[in-house]
């Protein structure tokens, strides 16, 4: 099964796939293409400072 297929059978079964044309991102690498398809959550009531903010101290955690 080409990979073709396999993203178009991955974007048929996403329940999350909501938009007709939902951003995404292509990258080729060599003779193989990624199409990154992204989304939001439409429940989340975390902005997305609080969310940065969130990942920093995660991360000067860690450093400790």
């Amino acid at each position: 099964m080409s990979s073709e297929k396999n993203i178009q059978k991955a974007t048929d079964t996403t329940a999350t796939a909501r938009a007709e044309n939902p951003p995404a991102l292509v990258k080729k690498i060599g003779r193989t293409t990624y199409i990154v398809r992204i989304h939001f959550s439409e429940t989340s009531t975390e902005t997305m400072s609080d969310k940065i903010k969130r990942m920093l101290k995660n991360e000067i955690q860690q450093m400790e």
